[in-house]
């Protein structure tokens, strides 16, 4: 049974940048819904309990067919939320060091210009969904709550959730202002030791 892991942090952990009601809303009503849904539609699949959430999504399609759309919707929320509240925290913000840095400023000819870029993707995608900078640094963007993992992919090494619950009671409609305000509690720490580390650093869920 997954259950909702610990944020390591308070709700209000992130001042203005995100508000403790929208905090304790995103991590105990939406994020424990996913984790809930998701229990609910492996009682169908029992050889499915125990395995490692990764490991389900990135074999996705094999998923019984019945339990499938469950299973990606909330397997997937559960996964991507589990790692949104690592990659951030109280004392984040500013840039990357070292080899990260290094390979952004390589891939994207400066680290304001690869924040250019993201930015970009998360304003331009429709609707409800994920933006994520990929192990090769690639940025890519995912609907709903779908994972890079469904489609062959890495685990990402920094994503952003842009549904409209992560930012609305703070922002309204301003998701541009919500993605700026985001990269001050940006875990670069943490998304540095991933880069460094790709292949061990899958998640126990």
């Amino acid at each position: 049974m997954y259950r909702l892991p610990p944020l390591g942090y308070n709700y209000d952990a992130f001042g203005t940048y995100i508000s403790k009601h929208i905090m304790e809303l995103h991590y105990t009503k939406h994020h424990q819904t996913y984790v809930d849904k998701l229990n609910t539609a492996l009682e169908k699949a029992p050889d499915l309990q125990g395995k490692p959430l990764p490991t389900i999504l990135a074999d996705i399609n094999n998923v019984p067919e019945d339990i499938r759309t469950a299973v990606r919707n909330h397997g997937g929320g559960h996964y991507n939320h589990t790692l949104f509240w690592l990659f951030m925290s109280p004392s984040g913000g500013g840039e990357p060091s070292g080899e990260l840095l290094d390979a952004l400023k390589e891939k994207y000819g400066s680290f304001q210009d690869f924040i250019d870029e993201f930015e970009t993707k998360a304003l331009g995608l429709f609707g409800s969904g994920w933006v994520w900078l990929q192990p090769d640094l690639s940025i890519v963007t995912t609907p709903n709550q779908d994972s890079p993992l469904m489609v062959g992919a890495d685990e990402p090494l920094l994503g952003l959730d842009v549904w409209e619950h992560a930012y609305y009671l703070d922002y309204t409609y301003k998701r541009g202002d919500y993605i700026k305000a985001w990269w001050h509690v940006v875990d670069w720490d943490f998304v540095g030791e991933r880069f460094k580390k790709t292949d061990d650093s899958q998640l126990s869920l």
